[in-house]
């Protein structure tokens, strides 16, 4: 089996600094870049498909338009980055920081976002269908027209989040927290867990 290319290493010690570079249109498909440093990094259109980010410092990084089909995010922070028309198809942000995020537009079919925190994100117009928000933290989320079918929202808290027009057609929402939430235009047909 190939190894993947190796550029950072795990020790936090020393730990791969890329703060604030520009790394536009960067093929990085299939790197390890585990708890690097990347704040304020410019990865627009960057190809980080199949990459091994786990753990990695996204602060304030541009990722508009980014391909991240596949990739590992698993703990990343993406606080305040820009995901908008990101392609996070399969990408694993299990427990991902991602408040105040611009998740604007953003392909997240099928990605596992299991306990990841997406306070007051913005996720207008992105697609989760099929996506696996157990347990995350979307209160005052912007979440109008999002695409949530199939998406299961067990124990996911929503409170006070804007789902303004959002399609929610066979999603799971069994405990999910809905108080306060704009549900105005929302499609919840045959959504499950709804008592």
């Amino acid at each position: 089996m190939a190894r993947r290319p190796r550029i950072a290493s795990v020790s936090a010690e020393y730990r791969l600094n890329l703060k604030h570079a520009n790394l536009f249109r960067a093929n990085l498909m299939d790197a390890d870049l585990t708890d690097a440093n990347l704040f304020r990094a410019n990865l627009t259109d960057a190809g980080l498909m199949n990459a091994d980010l786990s753990g990695v410092d996204l602060s304030g990084a541009n990722l508009t338009g980014a391909y991240l089909t596949g990739a590992n995010l698993y703990g990343a922070v993406l606080f305040g980055a820009n995901l908008t028309k990101a392609k996070l198809t399969d990408a694993d942000l299990t427990d991902a920081d991602l408040r105040v995020a611009d998740l604007t537009n953003a392909d997240l079919t099928n990605a596992d976002l299991k306990n990841a925190n997406l306070m007051n994100a913005n996720l207008t117009g992105a697609d989760l269908k099929g996506a696996d928000l157990t347990g995350a933290k979307l209160s005052v989320a912007n979440l109008t027209n999002v695409r949530l079918l199939d998406a299961n929202l067990t124990g996911a808290n929503l409170m006070g989040a804007n789902l303004t027009g959002a399609k929610l057609m066979r999603a799971n929402l069994m405990g999910a927290y809905l108080d306060d939430a704009d549900l105005m235009g929302a499609n919840l047909s045959t959504a499950r867990g709804l008592t």
